[in-house]
């Protein structure tokens, strides 16, 4: 599996692919800890953030490994979890979907034929 990432360089408007090859066998390995696939990629790339911003690796490796191939192994050796919010309640669903009613209701375009003329 290759991610494509582009670049733009300084000095021209042309992207240059560059493809960072993740190690296949921790993706497998990482997807027997956490089944579904769309949960996986939210802690991979929640921790890939952290790693690029500074933190520290829970794992010790003798190779040099991109941050994505990091984050798969700490989730393999069980060094980081994660946790499910518990599912919404009823009310919980119809509070939220009323808040989100009103504040697309304030947020409706006025329409040219429908604004009211200003007498000059």
């Amino acid at each position: 599996m290759f991610f494509r990432i582009t670049k733009l360089p300084e000095n021209t408007h042309e992207n240059k692919p560059i493809d960072h090859p993740m190690r296949d066998d921790y993706l497998a390995q990482a997807l027997l800890v956490v089944d579904d696939p769309n949960i996986l990629v939210n802690i991979v790339s929640r921790r890939v953030k952290q790693l690029k911003r500074g933190n520290r690796a829970l794992i010790e490796s003798l190779e040099k490994l991109l941050p994505e191939d990091i984050a798969l192994r700490e989730i393999i050796e069980r060094k980081i979890s994660y946790e499910l919010p518990p599912p919404e309640t009823a009310a919980e669903i119809e509070f939220r979907e009323g808040m989100e009613r009103e504040h697309y209701r304030f947020r409706r375009p006025q329409h040219a034929a429908s604004a009211k003329a200003v007498p000059a």
